[in-house]
């Protein structure tokens, strides 16, 4: 039931929803809805392209639709749903308040999500999301709870922004600093947004033809590039003036401004020669709209009015149109596309320093989409008179690809598959030439390839970009997050800048296995390493060497970087071990860091509580893992175990039927394919799985689901052979983060290890993979067991895997 307390204030009961008729975006898939909240967890809302009903749920929604959940999991994190399908979960975003309203907004745009605290939209932005296939349709909002009452007012929808930039403003320009800093990029983004061909129009800068009209009195400056991509005109290389005979200057400026802005006005009764001049130049789209309204005319039988004054428009792209080329003119990209292509009418000439010629381009088109260029060209720097610019420092590749995006407007499918490197260099070159929708589309690109492996470089190049600020903070987050994998998989995160290091190494949803990892990452940094090590390697070279010659300028940033490191939170062996180093003996402030954990390790009970309390260096991380170490097979040490424990607060329950985790089979369930066997602590002498045709390939597998909130780091699995004498010899160890997308762990090529019915056997997964969280990890035979009868048949009876827990 929902109550009303006041007009514009609601309470929406648990599992309850509430549609009210005006809370609806004016145009499909673009909004934004501002509010204002109060609840104990779970301010929810729904945006779909219908209305829903009263106990409306997204779980049971089966149709396109996005679910943004603010203090979700007990008011502990921020979830988006997509379909169902959870897309984001962080920890400790947008956390709602029971005590008092608090007010929110949260804006769809052509599936990016925005999300904010405060009164105005647009303004302290807290996250962002962007969904690479995008649902354009949804309209309607729905206000909804989970299981306690959420308060619900003030609540208002806002139309979209009044274009793509201002929709990305938070992305490019999330610069947090100086007043003098935001104005000016501020007063870069007004101008861009004025920006366009209209300021070019009759403009004598960068024109290299003229029309002759009034019989020769009046001369018009124009830019061929734009007129060959705009209809039929008389041009040619050697002729630089071109007579229009019998055409008056009004008529001719309509025919420009119709070219240059997308609309026009004239006067009715010289709709005919305009009509006459854009046939005459093939400059179809007005040829239609000319004869469009004077048939409107005609229709309404009226008289053309001398004195009246008639709008054409040029029909506007659609919206979601992929292409971010300025719409609503009159341009034909393929033609431009040519223009690049042969150089014909090009009035500059690029070249690279150390590489040489590049291009033959048009100054008109450089400066439509880059102001620095349009100020090279046009205040009277050499530029401005010479054919010929040398350009340093950029990439030829990077400059090309970008030539090739000012002439069409997109990014070319091969492009946005090339390898990072590309991208980065791209990007960069867009911010230095002030191409921002450039920047925009290398910085939505750049979000979709995230990756662990990826994120340093990518940090590399952003960190050094102001306007790259919402980007840096994601790949901040991502590193540390996955911090085990990026300061073991590859050593690039060594040369990081100190401050952006600093920055991970705070990060709150830093996600680590152990503090002897964040020491050993520390000591790397410090070194600069070119390889792999610890910090047992660091001490080996301190013997014979001082902190000075190691270090050289990153010893300061080490010893400040160093109470980072949670010691306390380290085995007292190793502590004691680190104390009796060289290290510690050479390094004062590592010394008195390891002495503190020491003393902090042999406090009693009630003063070990009170100093937990006053300092972080003795709490346990929020996001760290548990760790589940294999003993021995069989053991009761692993994830399928504790989570029967219902990890570690009740006795043993088999967690399938506790709903802690889900088992399935490729073949359905029966007697003999049972999920509950599997993690039974009872031996079944049959149990397996059954072939299934995936691809036009043959599989069999088990699939453990171990929960939406949690993951796994495996580093050891264990399996148990059935009654059978059906013995695998070809299968893989697989991990997946939604189910759909697998990665292997370990591959098995005629491993012979299971040889007899009721056989234990285990093994370790080592490598990068092994340090990478997932939530679904599946035993793929990929090839016939050795019983001739049933080849396919999986035949385990017992599985248990180990690792880091989360």
């Amino acid at each position: 039931m929902m109550d009303k307390k006041e007009k514009n204030s609601l309470t929406v009961a648990p599992f309850e929803c509430a549609w009210l008729k005006d809370l609806r975006f004016r145009e499909a898939g673009r909004g934004c809805v501002a509010f204002e909240a109060s609840a104990h967890n779970d301010v929810t809302l729904v945006f779909r392209e219908n209305v829903g009903s009263q106990h409306y749920h997204y779980k049971r929604d089966s149709c396109p639709h996005y679910t943004v959940i603010l203090g979700s999991h007990r008011n502990r994190r921020l979830r988006i749903i997509a379909d169902g399908r959870t897309v984001v979960d962080e920890e400790g975003v947008a956390l709602c308040s029971s005590s008092a309203f608090q007010s929110y907004w949260i804006s769809v745009y052509d599936g990016l999500i925005s999300i904010g605290k405060g009164r105005y939209p647009f303004q302290n932005l807290v996250f962002q999301w962007l969904d690479t296939n995008p649902n354009c349709s949804v309209q309607y909002i729905g206000l909804s709870s989970w299981d306690k009452h959420v308060g619900y007012r003030n609540v208002n929808v806002l139309p979209p922004t009044q274009d793509h930039i201002s929709l990305w403003k938070h992305v490019d320009n999330g610069v947090e600093g100086e007043e003098d800093v935001e104005l000016e990029l501020e007063d870069e983004y007004t101008d861009y947004k004025s920006w366009g061909l209209e300021h070019f129009l009759e403009n004598w800068d960068l024109s290299d033809v003229l029309f002759s009209v009034d019989s020769g009195e009046t001369l018009v400056p124009a830019h061929k590039a734009i007129l060959v991509a705009s209809g039929n005109f008389p041009l040619n290389l050697s002729q630089d003036v071109v007579q229009l005979h019998g055409v008056s200057y009004p008529v001719l400026h309509a025919l420009l401004q119709y070219i240059y802005t997308g609309q026009t006005e004239i006067l009715e009764s010289e709709l005919g020669s305009l009509r006459d001049l854009a046939l005459q130049l093939e400059v179809n789209a007005l040829v239609n709209q000319c004869d469009d309204m004077m048939e409107q005319l005609k229709r309404n039988k009226k008289l053309l009015d001398s004195g009246k004054r008639v709008e054409l428009l040029y029909p506007r792209i659609q919206p979601q149109c992929t292409t971010v080329f300025p719409s609503g003119i009159p341009l034909n990209v393929q033609r431009l596309k040519q223009l690049q292509c042969t150089g014909e009418f090009s009035d500059v000439c690029i070249y690279i320093q150390g590489h040489g010629f590049v291009a033959h381009v048009h100054k008109i088109i450089l400066s439509l989409w880059s102001m620095p260029f349009e100020r090279m060209f046009t205040n009277g720097m050499s530029e401005t008179t010479s054919s010929e610019v040398y350009i340093r420092d950029v990439s030829p590749e990077a400059f090309q690809t970008m030539l090739k995006f000012m002439y069409s407007g997109e990014l070319s499918k091969d492009v946005t598959m090339e390898s990072d490197v590309l991208l980065l260099q791209l990007l960069f070159l867009a911010d230095q030439f002030g191409v921002t929708l450039l920047h925009q589309e290398c910085c939505k690109i750049l979000l979709e390839c995230l990756s662990e492996d990826s994120v340093c470089s990518i940090l590399q190049v952003v960190s050094s970009i102001p306007c790259c600020k919402l980007i840096e903070e994601i790949c901040e987050r991502k590193f540390s997050m996955h911090f085990d994998y990026c300061t073991t998989a590859n050593i690039e995160f060594v040369i990081l800048d100190e401050s952006t290091f600093r920055k991970i190494l705070q990060c709150p949803d830093l996600t680590v296995t152990s503090e002897e990892k964040v020491l050993n990452a520390i000591l790397m940094w410090g070194l600069e390493a070119s390889e792999l090590c610890g910090w047992m390697a660091v001490d080996e070279l301190m013997t014979f060497s001082t902190p000075d010659i190691l270090f050289g300028e990153r010893l300061q940033s080490v010893q400040d970087l160093l109470s980072f490191v949670r010691f306390p939170l380290l085995p007292y062996a190793l502590l004691e071990k680190l104390e009796n180093s060289s290290i510690s003996r050479k390094i004062l402030t590592f010394q008195n860091l390891v002495k503190e954990a020491i003393d902090f390790v042999k406090l009693e009970p009630s003063r070990l509580e009170d100093k937990k309390k006053n300092n972080v260096r003795f709490q346990h991380r929020r996001s760290s893992y548990k760790e589940l170490q294999y003993i021995c097979d069989g053991d009761s040490n692993g994830v399928l175990f504790f989570a029967g424990t219902s990890y570690g607060e009740h006795p043993w329950v088999n967690p399938i039927l506790s709903k802690k985790i889900t088992i399935t089979a490729s073949s359905p369930p029966s007697r003999y394919t049972d999920p509950k066997v599997l993690v039974s602590r009872t031996y079944q002498g049959t149990s397996f799985a059954g072939p299934r045709l995936e691809d036009g390939q043959t599989y069999s597998w088990w699939m453990v689901d171990i929960g939406e909130d949690h993951q796994l780091m495996c580093n050891y699995y264990t399996l148990r052979q059935d009654g059978s004498r059906a013995f695998i010899r070809y299968w893989n160890l697989q991990g997946s983060i939604d189910g759909k997308t697998w990665t292997n762990l370990r591959v098995h090529e005629n491993d012979q290890t299971v040889c007899k019915p009721g056989q234990f056997a285990s093994w370790p997964i080592t490598g990068p993979n092994s340090l990478l969280p997932f939530r679904f990890f599946r035993v793929l035979l990929t090839a016939p067991t050795t019983d001739a009868s049933n080849p396919w048949n999986l035949c385990i009876c017992f599985l248990e895997l180990y690792g880091y827990f989360l």
